[in-house]
């Protein structure tokens, strides 16, 4: 018996970043959009646990117990007094090291995966809470749609979507490291006064209303110039985007995926195609939210 779980990327539409505080981590205010790129999580009993990787940037991926979706096995397993025997292939589509959660796309896949393969009963509650133990982002790959994200990013709240919005993704020629990007915006930020991380109301009224418009006038992330700063070709992608027509464009995350915002999917392969002949970016992906968190797709 196998198990296959597909799991989706995540755009921050807004990422407000507060202070560092004494743990080290950063309170936020995030709003998570799921969007149509999947990587699918499947996982399959073996003679002990074993991680394997195919597709696009696979190389880069670790596939020892320090990858997400080992540790998320491992995790559940130790609540349950179950042996960790499993066969975890990851099939990847999410840009690695992008700021598009594909990591935690993968902890948040092998989670549900391992969860069904062993019939644990673990309440939606007990796979959330293990989700925030393996890292910030990976509650919401799991719960996928769209959510604000408060604390360090692991307390959701489901937001309404009045629409579906078409996204285009520009890949960039090599990656960013979150930690990395962190220590910047704490050196940028130095000195000054870091204000509470607050949801903007707009752009939440936006997401409500299903408005492209009024959302590209709310997006916003305080983490790109600490992005720009480690990685300043990323501003000529962002103009090659806003040239293409994009409503808006920004860094995803952390970084160094670029993410615009189409007024439909017809401009969104417009600004596609003007992108993929700038030269400014390594690859281009064209995709819409908000889509459905992990999902058993085979059993």
């Amino acid at each position: 018996m196998s198990v296959t779980v597909r799991v989706p990327a995540k755009v921050n539409v807004q990422l407000a970043v507060g202070a560092a505080r004494p743990d080290g981590f950063h309170d936020l205010a995030n709003v998570f959009l799921a969007v149509g790129l999947h990587d699918e999580v499947t996982v399959t009993p073996a003679e002990e646990l074993r991680v394997t990787c195919e597709g696009p940037d696979a190389a880069q991926v670790p596939l020892d117990r320090t990858n997400l979706a080992a540790r998320a096995a491992l995790a559940l397993a130790g609540r349950y007094g179950i042996e960790p025997a499993v066969h975890l292939h990851i099939a990847k589509d999410i840009p690695v090291a992008g700021g598009m959660a594909g990591g935690s796309a993968d902890g948040a896949g092998a989670l549900l995966a391992c969860d069904t393969l062993w019939g644990t009963g673990a309440s939606r509650e007990e796979l959330l809470d293990i989700c925030a133990e393996l890292g910030s982002d990976v509650p919401f790959s799991l719960v996928g749609g769209a959510a604000l994200g408060t604390g360090r990013g692991e307390k959701l709240r489901p937001l309404d979507v009045g629409g579906d919005f078409s996204w285009v993704f520009a890949m960039a020629e090599r990656g960013l490291s979150t930690p990395a990007v962190f220590r910047e915006f704490d050196r940028l930020t130095e000195g000054l006064d870091v204000p509470e991380p607050v949801a903007s109301e707009a752009l939440l009224d936006a997401l409500a209303k299903g408005d492209p418009e009024a959302l590209a006038a709310a997006v916003s992330n305080d983490l790109q110039p600490a992005a720009l700063s480690l990685f300043p070709e990323l501003a000529d992608t962002l103009a090659a985007g806003s040239a293409a027509g994009a409503l808006a464009g920004l860094v995803s995350g952390s970084g160094p995926t670029t993410a615009f915002l189409a007024r439909d999917a017809g401009a969104a392969q417009k600004i596609a195609d003007a992108l993929r002949a700038s030269g400014t970016c390594r690859a281009v992906r064209t995709a819409s939210g908000p889509v459905p968190g992990a999902t058993v797709i085979r059993a």
